[in-house]
């Protein structure tokens, strides 16, 4: 009896313990289980960035992380509204460099090659604007994957320390090396649709001149107008110029 004792006095402390807790808390200020939860509450699920549900037109609409249709109030622009696809200008541009790719000639991972900005076709093809700028960038991310070699001939020789930033990249001709050892340029122009912006693309040699790949594609309007902003469509754009 004697060696049973202690056990006992654990039992009795504890059935206190849970007695006095239940006390504490009251009748009001239960534990909220996983049933009490909100019936408002939707468990998140994974969703592919590419999957849409229809509307009552039967235009395609994306889901958000809750597959619930993703609002697209930020895509609104002159009175009517662009429903969001999913894809990007970078989609776009992959698309066309697939069609390079497929018809491309002499073109090797021995070629270096270079990619300029895309001109304005109803300019004297010195002035772009922030879609012909935004699609040079894209092309050589997408030449690369391909294992294409792509020279960035803005790239100088140092680092340039600021107090807006740290840069290695210019558009002053007079820090670059003039020598790029480029065999080819990946180059375009842009035309003003009435659905979008036709790209025009292909692929020069550097020195012959001659075309040795093409690739056209129609970016829409509701695609462009998410990297240009309203406004900047029709009227803004970006001169180039030396110096």
């Amino acid at each position: 009896m004697i060696k049973q004792l202690p056990l006992a006095c654990v039992l009795m402390l504890t059935g206190c313990a849970s007695w006095d807790m239940q006390s504490w808390l009251g009748q009001d200020e239960t534990v909220q289980t996983s049933k009490d939860m909100p019936a408002t509450a939707q468990p998140m699920r994974v969703v592919n960035v590419r999957e849409y549900e229809q509307d009552e037109n039967g235009d395609k609409l994306s889901l958000d992380a809750f597959g619930n249709p993703a609002s697209n109030s930020h895509l609104q622009r002159g009175g009517y509204l662009s429903q969001y696809t999913g894809r990007h200008i970078g989609d776009y541009v992959q698309s066309l460099t697939q069609d390079l790719v497929s018809n491309m000639e002499y073109v090797s991972d021995k070629t270096p090659i270079g990619v300029t900005h895309f001109a304005l076709l109803d300019s004297d093809l010195q002035q772009t604007n922030l879609l012909g700028l935004q699609m040079a960038e894209s092309f050589m991310h997408e030449l690369h994957k391909f294992r294409i070699p792509v020279v960035d001939f803005k790239s100088t020789d140092y680092i340039r320390i600021t107090p807006q930033g740290d840069f290695f990249l210019t558009r002053d001709f007079l820090e670059l090396d003039g020598n790029v050892g480029l065999n080819y340029i990946l180059t375009g122009t842009l035309a003003k649709h009435s659905g979008g912006y036709m790209v025009n693309a292909r692929v020069l040699g550097m020195k012959s001149k001659a075309v040795v790949a093409t690739a056209q594609m129609l970016i829409p309007f509701h695609v462009v107008d998410a990297i240009l902003g309203e406004g900047q469509q029709s009227h803004e754009r970006v001169n180039l110029k030396q110096g």
